[in-house]
């Protein structure tokens, strides 16, 4: 079973759902995607650490064998490579790695370099595995970091908790194509219902089985909670606007291992979305 836990902006609550969920399960594999502000292992402390450096692949040339027949940069889509003056610049900063422009060079002056980009970290905390994905400062993409983490089939494991990043970009795309089901956390005020509808819209594309997580709610008007029930989305799961919940939170501690009541809602909301999933996977076969 792989949750996706995704949200239209940061500080919703994402991370918050995402790490009490993983910690309620019996067993469970947390990864964060979040690869340009990871903060998962915050709450976990994972120990045996394990570190996978993440590289891709840049063009490189070799000034000797160009003749400056610009076919290169003709093919690149993405203005990677110029040629000003009598020389071939490479822009790493934009590259896509696609690779087209080694294949292309008619004079074979172009070749690969790997290129660092990032790592993947994995640890053990208690009963979950806890995966994350750090991209270093400045770098356009973290969408190898994101499949290297997904690549990590974690047999053996009953539940899979994937904390996307925020917004609906193509990391997003990348973190959650093979999840089984999307819990979309939001805020209870008109910001919090237009960057819902803009998740929305993202999983409908994809075709994902999902439900709502409202968070922060108060009494009152909520634009959120207004915008599931005029689309017929499914809320898993209200969590209040909290003295206790935010303490816990912004002191790094796991709600469902310091609070009988946290416990209590996370390991209720985790059945229900556990349901969900199996509803949905009845309903496929």
């Amino acid at each position: 079973m792989k949750i996706a836990v995704l949200s239209g902006k940061g500080g919703t609550g994402k991370t918050l759902v995402s790490v009490n969920l993983a910690a309620a399960a019996k067993e469970a594999v947390y990864i964060d995607c979040d690869v340009e502000e990871p903060n998962g292992y915050l709450f976990f402390k994972p120990e045996k650490l394990e570190s996978e450096i993440i590289s891709i692949k840049i063009p490189y040339v070799d000034e000797k064998l160009c003749t400056g027949c610009r076919k290169c940069v003709d093919f690149c889509k993405f203005n990677a490579l110029a040629y000003i003056g009598t020389k071939l610049y490479v822009f790493d900063e934009v590259c896509h790695s696609c690779g087209g422009c080694v294949l292309l060079c008619p004079e074979k002056a172009l070749s690969e370099r790997d290129k660092v980009i990032g790592e993947v970290q994995k640890g053990v905390s208690e009963n979950v595995t806890v995966i994350t994905g750090i991209l270093n400062t400045g770098e356009s993409s973290g969408i190898p970091i994101i499949k290297k983490l997904l690549d990590d089939k974690n047999e053996g494991k009953n539940s899979t908790f994937i904390d996307c990043p925020p917004g609906s970009a193509c990391i997003v795309m990348e973190s959650i194509k093979d999840a089984d089901y999307c819990i979309l956390v939001a805020e209870p005020s008109l910001f919090g219902a237009h960057n819902l509808a803009m998740v929305y819209d993202l999983i409908k594309l994809f075709k994902k089985p999902h439900g709502v997580v409202l968070n922060k709610c108060l009494n009152g008007e909520n634009p959120s909670e207004k915008f599931c029930i005029e689309k017929g989305i499914k809320i898993l799961g209200k969590l209040p606007f909290d003295n206790e919940l935010g303490t816990l939170n912004s002191n790094a501690l796991i709600s469902v291992k310091e609070s009988e009541k946290y416990r209590d809602v996370f390991s209720s909301l985790l059945q229900t979305v556990t349901k969900e999933v199996q509803h949905e996977t009845a309903s496929n076969s």
